[in-house]
């Protein structure tokens, strides 16, 4: 067996497209459009791409982007003090904090700080308990990007089996409450799992996001198995996923490609979460809700 491969592209670049359009339909009336703040402290090479990647994806579709850095040595009350200062800006309707924070800085303290309105990446607690209750506001992109690409590839989610690898806030748990939402009967596994495999071939539909490259072998898999690989784990000069893609692809009947599935859709549903709140700011109805 030779799974099919859910591309991303396809999704993402729909997603776009409307963000383009709606953001067009929306500085003709109010003469403003919606702004991106992405705030990081130093100099680490993962968060300096993204942050210029998403910097630049948000330009496309006429979100004004504006990057604050901050040196490495920034105080934990300078920091904060932007926090406030960037929910205060009325040009401002979304605000990412970038990680990796440095080792001084209390991550959860600047969480804690932002306005929920401005929560594009659903990190607040605010968001994260709405998501709970299922009547969420934001919810974190890579999981909402991952459900995309289940329905729009046609996987079955009432009643199937889903696993879950891996038990972080912003992929692995909210993913597990999304699936749960579609009435999935969800398993969340984490390091501490007692044989692993034994528990992911029971899955119909299998995500994972942990971190270790390859931990997911082909064997690990129940024959027709769909794979949604949220791994991005540079190995030489190569991007790897979570999942062994070579002896997976054999096995499942429908897999995520890293790169090229999840991380596509991801930045485009962060970019609509950015939308739904200068909708939110404007007063209008939400287009393109999670």
């Amino acid at each position: 067996m030779t799974a099919e491969l859910m591309r991303g592209g396809p999704i993402s670049k729909r997603i776009r497209e409307h963000i383009r359009e709606r953001v067009e339909v929306l500085q003709a009336k109010y003469g403003r459009g919606p702004g991106l703040a992405i705030v990081r402290a130093g100099d680490d090479p993962a968060s300096v791409w993204y942050a210029n990647t998403l910097s630049k994806a948000a330009e496309k579709v006429g979100i004004t982007p504006r990057v604050v850095v901050l040196p490495a040595d920034v105080s934990q009350a300078t920091f904060e003090e932007i926090v406030r200062s960037l929910n205060q800006d009325a040009d401002v309707h979304g605000i990412i904090l970038q990680e990796p924070y440095p080792s001084h800085i209390d991550g959860e303290r600047l969480v804690s700080l932002l306005d929920p309105n401005k929560d594009v990446d659903g990190v607040h607690p605010l968001n994260a308990g709405y998501h709970f209750l299922g009547t969420p506001r934001f919810i974190p992109a890579t999981p909402l990007g991952g459900l995309l690409l289940l329905e729009a590839y046609d996987v079955p989610l009432r009643g199937a089996e889903a696993v879950v690898v891996g038990r972080s806030n912003i992929v692995g748990k909210p993913m597990a409450l999304l699936l749960l939402n579609r009435h999935a009967t969800v398993t969340v596994c984490h390091s501490r799992t007692r044989d692993l495999a034994a528990v992911t071939r029971r899955a119909d539909i299998l995500c994972v996001a942990v971190g270790r490259p390859g931990l997911i072998t082909g064997e690990m898999l129940k024959p027709g198995a769909v794979v949604v690989d949220f791994g991005t784990n540079p190995v030489g000069d190569n991007l790897v996923g979570d999942v062994d893609f070579a002896t997976a692809v054999e096995v499942a009947a429908k897999i995520t490609p890293v790169p090229g599935g999840t991380g596509p859709v991801t930045t485009a549903v962060l970019l609509r979460n950015v939308l739904n709140a200068f909708e939110r700011f404007l007063g209008e109805p939400l287009t393109l809700d999670g």
